[in-house]
């Protein structure tokens, strides 16, 4: 079949014009489409490596932290859990007393004495009392000789066995008031023979003999009560002390009725009064010091300790 001319010649025109125009708008976007996507494979710098090396996995699904990783601030630590109050001061567990004296020769013994023992001789401790007036010494409560009053009990042997079931309630009162029980139970020993029922000319109750001014709250009105009687001992000797600055002789002294400048003369005026056994004991200290609380018993006749005996006119 013959195509006419005319057709050839519009066909012709058609194809020139394609041949002039190889991309026309939609096959441009396209290729830029496919340009885009294709990116990537075609970027010839590296690729950047991770500042930080990714964390492990763990069997249990934790992550392990990197060695870079922060430490917890101060706070975040845990707190430190309260210490227990320290221990009453136990004393010189051994030796003899050495401080500093006031009063010329200490007169310490090795061994207890009728007039002397490792807390020093009856007249060091009794300084200017049969003169002046008594000037004690500046002992604190470290400086002693003393054994302790668990130790006493256990021995199977001496004064305090008188003590035993009151043992839990001078540790107790002892350790709240930082007084070394010894000394409490001593207290105990000089003033009642650990004897509750204990009543002094002057009215003084109980194992501590505490006077009638101190007896208010007393369960049921019982100053005697061992429990009470023993913690108001107890919180009165403590007071006593602190408030003379840790002075032991002076507050020991003070617990018998002495105070600084007691004259011989003044301590046993009551002598010859309606209440003689209001004197103050001038052998006190040396039978406290050098007596119970080594755990020696002071008014053992084989070894009574002391000079002047000024209460054996008492009846």
């Amino acid at each position: 079949m013959k195509v006419s001319a005319a057709i050839l010649a519009v066909l012709a025109t058609a194809l020139t014009v394609t041949a002039s125009n190889p991309h026309d708008s939609q096959s441009l976007a396209s290729r830029h489409a496919r340009l885009a996507h294709r990116a990537p494979t075609l970027v010839d710098k590296p690729l950047r490596k991770r500042c930080k090396p990714r964390p492990t996995a763990l069997n249990n699904n934790a992550v392990e932290p990197s060695s870079s990783v922060s430490k917890p601030k101060p706070s975040d630590k845990p707190k430190d859990t309260p210490k227990p109050a320290p221990p009453p001061p136990s004393g010189n567990s051994g030796g003899m007393l050495n401080v500093k004296s006031s009063c010329g020769n200490i007169g310490a013994t090795k061994k207890t004495t009728k007039t002397s023992g490792p807390n020093g001789s009856i007249d060091w401790l009794n300084c200017g009392l049969t003169e002046g007036g008594w000037k004690p010494p500046f002992v604190r409560i470290e400086d002693i000789v003393s054994v302790s009053l668990s130790n006493a009990v256990n021995s199977g042997h001496g004064p305090f066995l008188a003590c035993t079931q009151f043992v839990h309630l001078f540790e107790k009162y002892g350790g709240q008031f930082g007084i070394p029980a010894i000394i409490l139970a001593s207290f105990a020993m000089q003033e009642s023979s650990c004897n509750p029922n204990t009543v002094g000319g002057g009215g003084e109750q109980g194992l501590m003999q505490i006077t009638q001014d101190k007896c208010g709250g007393a369960p049921g009105g019982n100053c005697r009560d061992p429990d009470f009687n023993i913690r108001t001992g107890a919180k009165f000797f403590a007071d006593t002390l602190k408030n003379n600055g840790g002075d032991l002789l002076l507050s020991i002294g003070s617990y018998n009725g002495w105070r600084k400048g007691l004259t011989y003369g003044q301590a046993t005026a009551a002598a010859k009064s309606s209440c003689c056994r209001c004197q103050n004991n001038c052998d006190y200290l040396h039978q406290f010091l050098n007596g119970w609380i080594l755990n020696i018993n002071a008014y053992d006749q084989g070894l009574r300790l002391g000079k002047y005996f000024n209460l054996d006119v008492c009846h």
